[in-house]
């Protein structure tokens, strides 16, 4: 079967969405939903030749390049630097177009409802016959998309309309496909985990280790967020929280606020409990994790938080808001703790509550685990998507 991928952004640039094409393009070779071969439980599916995915998006700092294989994907890149996105939609029609005649796809793949589902929508009015499957992604809060949205409303309705079917990460962005008046078939396929980058449980000569080399005492209590550093993940709700706790807190990620942040917590006087540590890859998130004594995000819009996902595969307890898709797998007292939207003075007692509560801790970290390992392995993700692309 032949894809094509429309997203505004890819690797080497990596959010949620970025991460989930690549991990269920790199699984879904050799997956058949009609009764082929399985894949063993932990082995990437590389090896079968009948799904072939080309993937179209922004060239965002204009170094990348223009054709290059990544995986199983063959991706091209178009325009140079950030300001490409807003042309992209009508540049990834015409190169759609191009390759089309090549190698006659049989679906197309939006990654959000944005350039590029106006891309897939473009592509789809053209080429009815192509099955056209919208993924929904989005973590920003309907408020916001629909201020962003206001001059073409009607256009970004046909985005969700037009769609042969719709995949969403999350309840809560299933029912704004709803919303926006899709009728067909609508599935929940979340992000995943790589249960095999957390299944190793580091010795404790090696997490005081990486403690050390951070600066911090063996003896520390360690909060950690990971996050993309934008008003929508609270950073700032964390750096005000600690303010008279006992703990130094790892933010991990980068991001536009990063500057306003770190002068935030110069203001509070914080700064010296606080370290930025910037993008750190999948493949070492696991021994942050597994030093970390409480894992944060106080989101103010989310559409799943996938990082919550991986902090609960590690062994660390959550805390985490209840808003867009969290309620999926964040359930208060029992796989994690839910905190006020935008209140430090709460986020601070539950911390303190994780920090003093044993018991407590344990019964979540056990619940969290369990349901992260029985229900989003990317594995399965990828088997139900194969699904979708073959119904």
């Amino acid at each position: 079967m032949r894809i094509l991928i429309f997203s505004l952004a890819y690797l080497p640039f990596i959010g949620g969405a970025e991460l989930a094409v690549k991990e269920i393009t790199d699984r879904i070779s050799g997956i058949s939903a009609k009764g082929g071969p399985q894949p063993k439980a932990d082995a990437p599916l590389a090896q079968a030749s009948d799904w072939e995915f080309d993937l179209i998006t922004v060239n965002l700092d204009g170094k990348q390049k223009s054709v290059e294989k990544v995986g199983n994907v063959m991706v091209y890149r178009l325009g140079r630097g950030r300001m490409a996105k807003y042309f992209f939609s009508w540049q990834a029609v015409k190169k759609a177009q191009e390759l089309n005649r090549q190698k006659n796809y049989q679906s197309i793949w939006a990654i959000m409802a944005n350039q590029a589902g106006l891309a897939a929508l473009f592509f789809k009015k053209e080429f009815p016959q192509v099955k056209y499957v919208l993924t929904l992604q989005e973590g920003d809060s309907l408020k916001r998309i629909w201020s962003r949205t206001l001059l073409i409303r009607s256009l970004y309705k046909k985005i969700y309309q037009k769609a042969d079917a719709i995949t969403a990460i999350s309840n809560f962005l299933a029912k704004r496909a709803k919303k926006y008046g899709y009728q067909g078939q609508l599935s929940i396929v979340p992000n995943g985990v790589d249960l095999s980058n957390f299944k190793k449980e580091f010795e404790l000569e090696e997490i005081n280790g990486l403690k050390k080399q951070l600066g911090l005492e063996s003896s520390d209590k360690v909060i950690t967020t990971i996050s993309r550093l934008v008003y929508k993940n609270g950073i700032d709700i964390l750096i005000k929280a600690v303010k008279d706790l006992p703990v130094k807190v790892l933010i991990i990620g980068s991001g536009k606020l990063e500057t306003r942040l770190n002068s935030l917590a110069q203001e509070l006087g914080v700064r010296n409990k606080i370290l930025f540590l910037g993008y750190i890859g999948q493949n070492n998130l696991s021994q942050y994790l597994q030093l970390t004594d409480v894992f944060v995000r106080t989101s103010r819009s989310e559409g799943l938080g996938s990082a919550f996902l991986e902090a609960m595969a590690a062994g660390v307890p959550v805390i985490g808001t209840c808003v867009g898709g969290i309620p999926d797998f964040l359930k208060d007292g029992q796989t994690g703790l839910f905190v006020e939207v935008g209140n430090p003075i709460d986020l601070a007692a539950k911390i303190k509550i994780l920090l003093t509560d044993e018991a407590l801790r344990q019964r979540l970290i056990n619940n969290a685990r369990s349901l992260v390992f029985q229900s989003y392995d990317w594995q399965q993700i990828a088997q139900k998507m194969a699904g979708i692309f073959e119904s």
